[in-house]
């Protein structure tokens, strides 16, 4: 909770590259105390939004675009690889359960609404290739746009649209290489359109 409200401080802009964390006003508007929040900022050093230094505090870390371009490709790979192994074990029932949830996200107007079916999408996939080490390498790479991802960035929603029907045709087909590289096309996609809704909002 304390990480996320940073991050969204950040993305916010009420916190400014360069600037300090205010930790005794963020624990007191949170009602919680130092130790939590000392524990998020030494995970949101470790994701980049953040730097620690002895003895003066954290500091925010200017983003920039190829590194927010570079979170999404990783998020194209790892899913992919994801689709690709899911397509190797081939779980019964696994084409419809992800067209079933595809569908959800092409009717879905609601941006709140859409995020859901699409994490349930990703989380389909990735269950479907029962990957520890892809389950770990997701964990320690949240998202970047905390809250609501279609909210900010609604040109997003065609993309993902379009992506998620690509994964699944190519998940009926049995063709593993093609639901990768249609999970990284997609993510490609997704990190041009972040990058500009960061731009726009000043946080690079």
């Amino acid at each position: 909770m304390a990480a996320l409200h940073v991050r969204r401080m950040i993305f916010e802009g009420r916190l400014r590259p360069g600037d300090r964390v205010p930790q005794d006003a963020v624990a007191a508007e949170l009602g919680i105390s130092r130790i939590p929040l000392r524990e998020a900022l030494i995970a949101l050093e470790r994701e980049g939004w953040v730097r620690l230094e002895a003895h003066r505090g954290a500091f925010v870390t200017p983003l920039d675009a190829d590194g927010v371009r570079d979170h999404y490709h990783l998020y194209g790979i790892t899913y992919g690889f994801a689709a690709a192994r899911a397509v190797e074990r081939a779980p019964a029932g696994l084409a419809d359960r992800l067209d079933a949830l595809a569908r959800v996200v092409e009717t879905t107007d609601d941006p709140v609404g859409l995020q859901e079916a699409v994490v349930a999408f990703h989380a389909a996939v990735v269950e479907a290739a029962g990957s520890r080490p892809v389950r770990v390498a997701l964990r320690a790479s949240p998202p970047l746009v905390p809250g609501s991802f279609f909210e900010v960035v609604p040109e997003a929603v065609e993309v993902e649209r379009r992506g998620v029907r690509a994964v699944v045709e190519r998940v009926r087909a049995g063709d593993g290489p093609g639901a990768e590289a249609a999970y990284r096309a997609m993510m490609r996609e997704q990190a041009d359109l972040a990058v500009a809704a960061l731009r726009r909002r000043g946080v690079i």
